[in-house]
């Protein structure tokens, strides 16, 4: 992972789970980081961990607000270029879940769900890929097994990454031959706070992390930093020859069916 020193590299939703754990993972690979996220006390803390991979002080800044909000997207790509210079791989981590099936879900939540975890996306996509254009750059895009795979109960949250799979394949064949490529990881059951976020008990998420080792081939959920690892492969040059692609990082979650 050599080829990723020094890259500028924008993480977003980089102030918990996956996102905090690629901005650990992409600093100990000494990138310069532009992080964002809404919370800015983990935020802070995030930076602070960063250094203390040994990354210098003025190579990791960052930036809270709501990708959501068009200006402070725009904002963001702004002040990557104007502390950088350049932008070399946009992460496009930031993300939640919404619980509910096709009968509980309200329209609220759907347009929450899509507005985070697709509408945030294409925005900082369609605002970055002129900079990437310039540097030959890359975006890895963080979708779910639940692209590939519909599960039952969260159907807006399916319905969103299903969109970033399509949007990450669309892009790729538009920038590809100037140079730039566009993957995405599709993680499977991964240890973070997400699902508690979306309205699970703790009682209830042991039981889901328990019941995992069952819905997933390799018998246990996953962790951030081997969610991290993966986009940090498909952002280096040691994925020169890839684009368009989802990558499962899943546990096989999504070759199984039930019997």
């Amino acid at each position: 992972m050599s080829s990723l020193k020094d890259k500028v590299v924008i993480i977003t939703g980089a102030s918990s789970g996956i996102g905090a754990g690629t901005a650990l993972h992409f600093a100990s690979l000494g990138c310069q980081l532009v992080l964002c996220g809404r919370n800015e006390e983990n935020l802070t803390a995030v930076r602070s961990q960063c250094i203390g991979k040994g990354l210098a002080d003025d190579k990791v800044i960052i930036s809270v607000g709501d990708v959501t909000n068009e200006n402070f997207c725009q904002a963001l790509i702004n002040h990557a270029i104007e502390k950088f210079g350049r932008i070399d791989v946009l992460v496009n981590s930031a993300g939640i879940l919404v619980s509910g099936g096709i009968e509980k879900v309200t329209l609220q939540d759907y347009d929450r769900q899509m507005d985070v975890n697709v509408r945030s996306v294409f925005i900082l996509t369609k605002l970055a890929v002129p900079h990437l254009l310039e540097s030959k750059g890359n975006i890895v895009n963080v979708s779910s097994v639940t692209g590939m795979r519909s599960f039952p109960g969260v159907v807006a949250y399916n319905m969103s990454k299903a969109a970033v799979d399509h949007l990450t394949r669309s892009v790729a064949l538009e920038v590809a031959s100037r140079g730039v490529r566009v993957n995405a990881v599709n993680p499977g059951v991964i240890i973070t706070e997400c699902h508690k976020r979306a309205g699970m008990s703790e009682a209830d998420y042991a039981k889901f992390l328990e019941h995992s080792k069952e819905t997933h081939a390799l018998g246990r959920p996953g962790t951030v930093e081997e969610v991290a690892r993966a986009i940090a492969f498909l952002a280096s040059d040691d994925a020169s020859y890839i684009t368009g692609h989802t990558l499962p990082v899943d546990g096989g979650r999504n070759i199984m069916c039930p019997r």
